[in-house]
């Protein structure tokens, strides 16, 4: 992948993002994964409990419309199976109540059935763990801390009545890296919220964020991330877990995922490291809505700006030029996906 590293100048910070080279499909894989596309279209009383006659923890064991049976497990995007080369995510519970804190507690079993204990540290930590609503109207991004035996233990708030979708990205010591997702439930009347409008800016905390570069599907293009202040650039964003910038895109329907790090860490230039602008070499794997959470640091706090973006079908040729077309339309839009 390092050929893949965009270099932005003293300041710049290069990110690789594939998106996957596949659709989503649960049946052609085997294993379990999430629910379908239209679990939260219609608005209504939750459950309280998953069905006991269903398969997987969060209730469902089938996909939105992206499925196509000619796939296979190792040609899905990440987050779509709660159970992949042998290992599972296990939570104890899939039900919370809206807006009580809970002490959330999962484990991962491996290929021996035993709860997995031994981890590579990436960007400095074991496990990464991103809950979001199934309609992308809440984002949070958790990090667990080991309570032993296998058990992971984090403080964990739905802040709302609907379905969220929990994932864990890890790399097991002696394995490549997963991501593997189950679903959660918080009873009570919900309204799914609508995906938010494509937008090339983004506003949080009194940040102006903006995108320039186009997804794609089937092409590589280059996304690159800019910080404003008060109508100012800011140009000294801080390291956050190794790293100036970290991406968590899901795709609208079946929220395939991917969370992605910098090639180079913050860490490997000095912890006084800064920069002025994170980028992304980005594919998508089929056209369609995708929502980018893009995590950055300044002032000693984290802030996460979310973005809408429509991946067209794209061609071969198409990257090589499209990052000088950065004059779409645009337009801000309030970010309350904090979750830090």
């Amino acid at each position: 992948m390092n050929e893949n590293l965009v270099k932005l100048g003293a300041y710049g910070v290069g990110l690789i993002v594939l998106f996957g080279a596949a659709l989503g499909a649960g049946a052609a894989a085997g294993d379990v994964v999430a629910g379908p596309a239209g679990h939260t279209a219609d608005a209504g009383h939750l459950p309280a409990s998953p069905s006991p006659d269903d398969p997987s923890p969060g209730g469902h064991d089938a996909v939105g419309a992206h499925a196509t049976h000619a796939e296979t497990a190792s040609d899905l995007p990440g987050g779509l199976q709660v159970s992949q080369n042998g290992y599972t995510l296990v939570p104890e519970t899939t039900v919370l109540t809206p807006g009580e804190p809970v002490d959330f507690r999962f484990t991962v079993t491996g290929p021996d059935g035993s709860p997995l204990t031994a981890y590579q540290v990436q960007h400095e930590k074991k496990l990464h763990f991103i809950v979001v609503s199934r309609d992308l109207g809440e984002f949070l991004h958790l990090h667990p801390e080991e309570a032993g035996d296998g058990v992971w233990s984090v403080e964990l708030t739905l802040p709302r009545a609907g379905a969220y979708r929990a994932f864990a990205d890890f790399v097991p010591e002696d394995a490549t890296g997963l991501t593997l997702g189950v679903d959660l439930f918080a009873p009570g009347d919900q309204t799914p919220r609508p995906l938010p409008k494509p937008s090339r800016t983004a506003t949080v905390d009194g940040y102006t964020v903006t995108m320039t570069g186009t997804l794609a599907s089937g092409a590589a293009d280059t996304l690159v991330f800019e910080v404003s202040r008060d109508g100012r650039p800011v140009t000294d964003l801080q390291p956050y877990l190794g790293a100036f910038g970290h991406l968590v895109a899901l795709r609208a329907g079946d929220l395939a995922y991917l969370h992605v790090h910098p090639e180079g860490t913050a860490a490997a230039t000095g912890s006084d490291s800064t920069a002025e602008r994170v980028a992304f070499h980005a594919k998508a794997p089929s056209p369609g809505d995708y929502r980018l959470f893009l995590d950055f640091k300044h002032g000693g706090t984290v802030h996460t700006a979310a973005f809408t973006v429509h991946a067209e079908q794209g061609s071969a040729d198409h990257g090589a030029d499209a990052h000088e077309s950065g004059d779409h339309e645009s337009g801000d839009h309030e970010s309350g996906d904090h979750g830090h």
